[in-house]
This record gives structure tokens, sequence and C-alpha cells, in this order.
């Protein structure tokens, strides 16, 4: 009974590594990274109805804001200008992996312990043209965070990691990204949306 186990082990363990050997590592790495564009494409249109869930729920407290009556900040501690809309992460819908921020990514500085700081202008898609929403914020990522690129490398399309492309997003908003969020708020990678034209 013994013998009959571990020939069957040994069978099993041939016939996985002749599956492996028939099919070659770059096709599986090809296939997966496909996969990714392909959630991340659909995290992007789902985006759009959660960034829009978003606005109309900060317009609503503005306006239940607007009927309550006010009374005079202390002088000591002045209260942050209301006019400026505050920066919202977005959420993966259900059953997505990320959810999708549009945005100009510019002002890189490279920091201690392997990290960058930039500034993200946020912009909407409106009939594939990216117009600015006014929300203006700043994000600390790992330098080694995956950025795909088009246009910002001469129209040659690949991989990056966001210290790669630092001198390039030195500069103040020219280069429109996708920046894709886990349910935890943390930024996973960076995707140029070089298929928006920017007004």
């Amino acid at each position: 009974m013994v013998d009959e186990t571990s020939l069957d082990e040994r069978l099993a363990d041939l016939a996985t590594g002749g599956r492996q050997g028939a099919v070659p590592m770059a096709a599986e790495l090809i296939r997966a990274r496909g996969d990714r564009r392909r959630r991340r494409k659909r995290a992007a249109r789902a985006s759009g109805g959660v960034l829009l869930a978003a606005a109309v729920a900060v317009g609503g407290l503005s306006l239940v804001r607007a009927g309550l009556p006010e009374s005079a900040p202390p002088a000591a501690d002045p209260s942050p200008s209301t006019s400026v809309p505050l920066f919202v992460a977005p959420t993966p819908a259900p059953g997505e992996e990320y959810a999708s921020e549009l945005g100009y990514v510019y002002d890189a500085v490279v920091l201690d312990g392997g990290r960058v700081r930039v500034t993200v202008q946020q912009l909407r898609d409106e009939k594939g043209t990216a117009v600015p929403t006014g929300v203006v914020h700043e994000l600390t990522l790992p330098a080694v965070t995956p950025v795909e690129v088009e246009r910002l490398t001469g129209g040659k399309p690949g991989d990056k990691r966001l210290e790669d492309v630092v001198d390039r997003l030195r500069a103040g908003p020219q280069w429109v990204f996708a920046l894709d969020y886990d349910g935890e708020g943390r930024v996973q990678s960076l995707r140029e949306a070089h298929w928006l034209s920017v007004q």
C-alpha cells in the first residue's frame, strides 16, 4: 500500500512538471499581466460611479451645514476653508480589487526611507476628456510602486517603478495617471492615462 501511494505521488509530480514544461513561463506572465490590466480597467470604469457618489455626499453635507445656524469661530482656532474640496480616497466596488482616481501627478520628491512624495490634482473623465475637479492632495508612496507608462517614455509602453520616473514627474502638472487604490486606501500602482485628452 505504501509503494502504491508513493508511486501515485511520483506520477502526480511528473505530470505537474510536464505541464509546467509544456507552457512557457513567458506565456504565464503575459496572461497574468493581461488579467491584471482587465481588472484595473473594470475598476477604473466602476470608480466613476464611486467618485460621483462621493461628490453627491459631500455636496449634501454642505447643504445640510448651510441650513444650520453658524456660530463665530474662535479667533485662536480658525477652521479650514470650506471652499476647497476635501480628498476622499476611492474605495473598490463590491467584487473589485481596486478603485481608481484620475489625476495629474507632479512635484515628485524623493524622501528618506525609500519613499516618494507626489502632488495629485484630481481629474474626472468627461467623454474621454480629463477635466479638473478642484481637489489637490499629496501622497507619500513607496519608491518601488509599479508605474505603467507610455507617453512618459517617448511612446514605448512599459512597466517602471516610481523611483525610475521621479525626474519626469518633478515639474508641474503634465502627466495624467490613474492611481489604483486598494480597499484600505493605499495606492497599489499608477497607470499613465494615455487614453484621455486633457482640457
